[in-house]
């Protein structure tokens, strides 16, 4: 089981869905269906705040 300190240690890589939305998925873990990687890994931390910078637009895709 993990705990919020153990799940946040680790690399994580930005992913990008077909709507441009963001989130952080484990490095060593399957990219889920429908998501694929933005380009950046880093800590948690670290994805956490590139998606700050890069995600301007909250709205999905398709209602902008």
């Amino acid at each position: 089981m993990n705990t919020d300190s153990t799940a946040s240690q680790g690399t994580f890589a930005v992913v990008l869905n077909d709507e441009e939305q963001y989130s952080i998925w484990p490095e060593t873990r399957a990219m889920p269906t429908g998501w694929r990687h933005e380009g950046f890994t880093g800590s948690r931390e670290a994805c956490l705040a590139h998606i700050d910078v890069v995600w301007t637009d909250m709205r999905p895709l398709s209602i902008r």
